[in-house]
């Protein structure tokens, strides 16, 4: 079955499903989440039975699972989807979590209308497809159309669905997303310019090892990174993310923050340094100041929040610093830990949120000072809690710590100041995750009937935590098929980029010393 379009049936099938629940009579809208949830069971299984066609030691040729067609021949854009490594890699993470997600989010809106019911599980629906286009994606001009029209779902999840500053929050998040996006678009017009041309002329393939000129290289790789660093988000560009990810329902936040946020480190691997190589290089001084910026700036803040969502939405501010970090240090080791925290991040993110929401909805509240003492009333949720909490703080044995260690044992041969500057974060990343479980779950049984009235988590809940927990303990514990699958794709990505491992200095260090 080499041939069949596994990634068109892979995006297609959710926005059938999102068709379909859009189509319910409205006396059958309590069965829109119902088809949301076997909608994406099944395209995750088409997922893995494609993962399965996938094979981890490289063909010779960048992308599997190819599918190309004209499609705009005026300008060379082609409807073009494969895969590499990376890209299956965050696809599977994606289509893990939009079931888990839908899962935790059963009841997000009970009590609504049965239009707003059908309109929440579609919009998620359509959400995922263009999560699996934007990752699958080899022609650029396709790209841009799939990183543009995310916002449209992503918008209305928020606006419409969110908290009490819910349409500030959402417009926010789509301004910034629209200006990134604007300067993109100047880029790809400049990219048409200097490209090949012809049939095809925008696919990634034939835009890799064009000889174009610094100068121009330059301006290109400014306006595809600006609109993935909004994206990522990193300072100075992040502020709308801690607006959003607190307004949306949690369910939401995971995919916004869990997902659709990787799609920015995502484009500066395939696109920044792929198409760019000497502009990233000349670059990289700048970025890896950012990216430490990124990492201390979030985990600072981090721990002044007393809102818990805001809390972990700055958590990820550093986290994705730590990503920039790996991604620009350009040493194989970093580069992978660099793809691999991607998908940690993505677990672990979206454990926080989930378990976040769960306490949320039982307390009604998202401020921290509003707990204490909950470990005595859901012991099972302050228990998962405190699992997803230790994950975001690198504790070894959790899927966090191995990419994390990687990045920064791949950072010290080349960059020794920056990877001495992001360890500090570890001790940071302790200080907010255990403070945020000391007062929210520790101390005392709060007192009062209503206490005595709370349920700890039940079966669907138990489901979700189980869930994550196993991918937060399997993927500390035995990360190699995530590494193998990664491994060939960061190699032929170095490769593009000109740069190879600096020479070890351990073997030198003892001639030196023999003498």
């Amino acid at each position: 079955m080499s041939n069949y379009p596994w990634l068109t049936t892979i995006g297609v099938l959710p926005l059938v499903g999102a068709l379909v629940i859009a189509l319910l009579p409205k006396a059958a809208a309590a069965s829109a989440r119902v088809i949301a949830l076997v909608v994406s069971v099944v395209t995750l299984a088409l997922g893995i039975a494609a993962a399965t066609q996938f094979k981890t030691g490289g063909t010779g040729q960048q992308f599997q699972l190819t599918e190309t067609h004209t499609w705009i021949k005026q300008i060379g854009a082609s409807y073009a989807l494969g895969v590499d490594g990376i890209s299956l890699a965050l696809i599977l993470m994606s289509l893990v979590l939009v079931p888990v997600s839908i899962l935790a989010a059963w009841r997000d809106v009970d009590g609504e209308s049965q239009t707003r019911q059908k309109s929440y599980y579609a919009l998620l629906l359509v959400l995922t497809t263009f999560m699996v286009g934007v990752f699958a994606a080899t022609d650029v001009f396709l790209f841009y159309v799939f990183f543009e029209a995310m916002l449209i779902p992503i918008y209305f999840l928020i606006g419409s669905f969110g908290g009490p500053r819910r349409q500030y929050a959402a417009v926010k998040f789509l301004i910034y997303s629209l200006a990134g996006g604007l300067v993109m678009l100047v880029a790809v017009i400049g990219l048409f310019q200097v490209g090949p041309g012809g049939e095809h002329g925008f696919l990634v393939s034939r835009l890799t090892g064009l000889d174009i000129p610094l100068d121009t290289q330059k301006w290109l790789f400014l306006g595809f990174f600006i609109a993935f660093a909004v994206k990522a988000p990193m300072v100075p560009v992040h502020t709308w993310l801690p607006d959003a990810a607190t307004e949306s329902k949690p369910a939401v936040a995971v995919l916004l923050v869990g997902v659709l946020d990787k799609i920015g480190t995502y484009g500066m691997i395939r696109f920044c340094l792929q198409l760019f190589p000497e502009a990233s290089k000349w670059a990289t001084p700048v970025v890896i100041t950012l990216a430490l910026i990124s990492i201390i700036y979030g985990a600072l803040v981090a721990i002044g929040q007393t809102d818990m969502m805001r809390l972990i939405a700055y958590t990820s501010v550093s986290h994705f610093g730590f990503i920039v970090l790996g991604i620009f240090a350009m040493t194989s080791t970093a580069h992978v830990g660099a793809n691999l925290y991607m998908i940690n991040h993505g677990f672990t993110t979206g454990a926080l949120f989930l378990f976040a929401g769960f306490l949320v909805a039982r307390g009604r509240s998202k401020n921290i000072p509003d707990y204490g003492g909950w470990q005595r009333v859901t012991p099972v949720l302050a228990g998962v809690f405190l699992v997803a909490g230790l994950s975001g703080l690198a504790l070894p044995g959790l899927n966090s710590f191995v990419s994390e260690f990687l990045v920064m044992a791949g950072t010290y041969p080349k960059y020794k100041l920056a990877a001495a500057i992001a360890a500090l974060a570890v001790i940071l990343a302790a200080i907010y995750i255990l403070l945020m479980y000391k007062h929210l779950m520790t101390g005392p049984k709060p007192e009062g009937e209503k206490y005595a009235a709370i349920a700890d988590l039940d079966v669907r809940e138990k489901v979700v935590a189980g869930v994550l927990i196993v991918f937060l303990v399997g993927l500390g514990v035995y990360p190699k098929p995530v590494l193998d699958m990664l491994k060939p794709a960061v190699t032929q990505t170095l490769q593009h980029v000109g740069v190879t491992d600096p020479a070890p200095t351990n073997g030198a260090a003892v001639d030196g010393s023999a003498k």
